[in-house]
């Protein structure tokens, strides 16, 4: 439940903003000049906001889409990420947004039209291969979209531009605008998955994997692509035994025709943000684990990280064709620790 809703001046002129303060209507609302203003400044404790953040509503300006590096896509000639919201319904401990963004306040920017005019501009420039755009990076995808109503307006928007390929990433078993529109080809909906022992401990408001497996089987009865995110890949006791068990129940359940895509990520955060993560869970032994500094950022010493991802790419091999996995490849090299 929203109790606070801050706005810019002037964008409660937009319907979706309106839409929004229909959902939340007894929410105290604030205005100001600028969403930076509210969610900008030092000193704010992300893990305090966290029980019970506030929604700004914005609109976003400058660069709307973001290019993303080869090596970190499911196959396509050029990948661009946007965000329409910036952080999460769920907690995770390794979540990077927690040191990247200095509130946990969530930054709603309600002109998707800006968006969607972007994406149609660039597929329509002269290019060979597919483009596909990310909406999962500075949030999940699906977990808010009945506040969001994201899925419900672009997907008009994706069934009239088939050259624009969309990536939904999310943890979430809310699937029913997907169960209830029919499903587009040029739409893949990627659920990240960690081992069951793991989500119980560093994964704070998601389903259980059950949950969202029986999400994946609804919208593969409709139709829709289905993806597959081990991402991020962490270390921990019993490493192969609770991998290879969550490969069994994943690709047992998975209908082969519906499976676009699986990736598989590494676990690395750039270092500035490591450190904030640090100060707000000091004793959290996720970051006692055997991390070392590499290049700007922090991650598994490189033996780990090498012995860990052979290791699932070898068993997901055994279940899924060659030419759906893709690896997100890091080019870190190992510095002594700080």
């Amino acid at each position: 439940m929203i109790d606070l809703i801050y706005h810019e001046e002037g964008v409660l002129d937009h319907p979706r903003a309106r839409e929004v303060l229909d959902r939340y209507p007894r929410a105290t609302l604030v205005p100001c000049s600028h969403y930076k203003e509210i969610f900008n400044p030092n000193g704010q404790n992300f893990a305090l906001q966290k029980h019970k953040p506030s929604l700004i509503l914005a609109r976003k300006t400058g660069s709307l889409l973001h290019p993303v590096p080869p090596s970190y896509g499911i196959g396509g000639e050029r990948n661009f990420y946007f965000s329409h919201l910036l952080n999460c319904l769920y907690d995770c401990r390794y979540c990077f947004l927690q040191g990247m963004f200095p509130s946990a306040h969530y930054v709603l920017f309600v002109n998707y039209e800006d968006f969607q005019d972007e994406i149609l501009r660039l597929t329509q420039e002269p290019q060979e291969g597919e483009s596909w755009f990310f909406s999962g990076y500075d949030c999940d995808s699906l977990a808010m979209e009945k506040s969001t109503g994201f899925v419900r307006s672009f997907l008009p928007f994706l069934s009239e531009t088939p050259r624009a390929r969309l990536e939904l990433r999310t943890k979430s078993a809310d699937t029913g605008i997907l169960e209830s529109t029919d499903a587009l080809p040029n739409v893949v909906t990627a659920f990240s998955f960690t081992p069951e022992e793991i989500g119980n401990q560093l994964e704070k408001g998601v389903p259980p994997v059950d949950s969202r497996l029986r999400a994946i089987g609804r919208i593969a009865e409709r139709g829709w692509p289905v993806g597959v995110r081990i991402d991020p890949l962490l270390d921990c006791i019993d490493f192969e035994k609770r991998y290879r068990d969550l490969f069994d129940k994943l690709f047992t359940s998975l209908p082969d025709e519906s499976l676009h895509s699986v990736s598989l990520g590494v676990f690395r955060v750039p270092s500035s943000y490591f450190g904030r993560m640090e100060k707000l869970h000091p004793r959290e032994p996720l970051f006692a684990g055997r991390l070392a500094k590499r290049c700007d950022s922090v991650a598994y010493r490189r033996e780990i990280e090498l012995e860990r991802t052979a290791f699932c790419r070898e068993e997901l091999l055994k279940r899924i064709p060659a030419s759906k996995l893709f690896q997100c490849e890091t080019t870190l090299d190992d510095q002594p620790s700080p």
